[in-house]
């Protein structure tokens, strides 16, 4: 009999009621023959609350790390009441189900506290639960170090415990169940022609994950493309055989026959772009700036350098997420007599609008069509970074949506 993995994120466990409504979608896979894993997020706003807690307990006054050990201890704990309901729930439906915590499993994960990294999982205590005919529920978003201590994985977490479990027992598909019925071409919330893809490649989720969409946690994406880990995004709003084959399959770009030249348009608003004025331009300078970046942990997104009307030197822009635009400009400046640049600006009211397709690869005018689809908008590009599979432009935050919408009627995407 195939194993399955099976994960429930926090909307789809927010109350008694939905809980109930994941153990009948549980207990309809275990009677189609399935052993079954699932794996569990904390109830919606759960997790909010506990990290709300243990700032107020006041580890950053007492000068220690935000994301310690005993951080790990207390915002794991949303996991575990829900792990624990559900499995009381699947008992009550008269089916064999116990709790597995990350440390019981055991998930093994390194000592970085608060964004940890699976090291392994040993899959025999697992298997052979599963082999007996129960049914494990399991506590997402957590392991344990080899030091015996709790250690989360960093948000959205539970998508890649459920693919690393998945992974660990070979199991025949990992299926995700969120809010929404699988992953489209894009927002529906702005584009009401977006359609459903039947499949998608893992590069393009990835690249989909990365640059916007919300439906699924890159990590977890990485992880399955890796690991050879199918995966089926679909909704949990739903009860049992309501819509038979429903949701999304991510892939191997193999599987999908006939390959679309751009298959989603994501967006992101949580952008803001760093300009420096008058750089010197010769050698080391770029070197200065982006290594104190990386050093200050500012991840640096699209970067574009162009020539000023004075000799030898350079103007530069460079975009960040907008938490972490105040750390970026600080650390410019405190560049500026070293590097010797004139002015530095940060605007945060921009948006990066970005295609993506692993047609790209044999297709050309992939990028004459956007520009051009922009431009008959008039949508003004300010930057502009390319991929082998995607291409992303930063425009004004104001045309996001009239920008999402002529590009995926550019291409096609409302006709699939």
């Amino acid at each position: 009999m195939s194993r399955l993995v099976m994960k429930f994120g926090g909307t789809s466990v927010a109350d008694l009621e939905r809980i109930r409504r994941v153990g009948r979608l549980v207990a309809a896979e275990a009677a189609a023959g399935h052993r079954v894993a699932v794996v569990v997020s904390a109830m919606s706003g759960k997790t909010n609350e506990l990290v709300a807690w243990t700032d107020a307990a006041g580890p950053a006054a007492e000068g220690l790390p935000a994301s310690d050990d005993e951080y790990d201890v207390v915002v794991a704990s949303g996991e575990q009441v829900t792990a624990g309901l559900l499995a009381m729930t699947l008992r009550n439906m008269g089916l064999s189900a116990r709790s597995w915590m990350g440390w019981q499993v055991p998930i093994i994960a390194d000592d970085a506290h608060g964004r940890s990294r699976i090291d392994d999982i040993p899959p025999e205590a697992l298997t052979a639960s599963l082999d007996a005919g129960e049914i494990a529920v399991i506590a997402g978003f957590q392991g344990v170090t080899a030091s015996g201590r709790i250690a989360t994985l960093g948000r959205g977490g539970s998508d890649t415990s459920a693919v690393a479990i998945a992974a660990a027992v070979r199991a025949v598909r990992c299926d995700i169940y969120t809010d929404v019925d699988g992953v489209y071409t894009t927002d529906p919330r702005i584009e009401s022609r977006a359609r459903k893809l039947a499949r998608i490649s893992y590069e393009e989720m990835l690249e989909m994950a990365s640059l916007g969409a919300k439906v699924l946690q890159t990590r977890s994406v990485e992880l399955a493309m890796a690991q050879k880990v199918p995966l089926r995004v679909l909704s949990s709003f739903v009860e049992p055989g309501d819509a038979p084959g429903q949701g999304t399959i991510v892939c191997d770009e193999e599987e999908i026959m006939e390959k679309r030249i751009v298959s989603g348009v994501a967006y992101s608003r949580d952008e803001a772009k760093i300009s420096l004025f008058g750089l010197p331009d010769h050698p080391g300078v770029s070197s200065v700036i982006f290594g104190a970046l990386a050093d200050a942990n500012v991840n640096v997104d699209m970067i574009v350098q162009s020539h000023a009307r004075i000799a030898d030197t350079a103007n530069m822009e460079f975009t960040v997420g907008k938490r972490d635009a105040g750390r970026a400009v600080d650390v410019v400046r405190g560049l500026q007599a070293q590097v010797g640049f004139e002015d530095v600006q940060v605007n945060e009211d921009v948006a990066k609008v970005s295609v993506i397709g692993v047609g790209m690869r044999s297709h050309a005018g992939v990028a004459k069509t956007m520009f051009g689809a922009l431009a008959e908008k008039g949508v003004n590009i300010q930057v502009i970074s390319t991929s082998e599979i995607k291409i992303s432009v930063l425009i004004d935050a104001a045309y996001t949506e009239l920008a999402v919408r002529a590009l995926h009627a550019a291409y096609g995407l409302d006709q699939l």
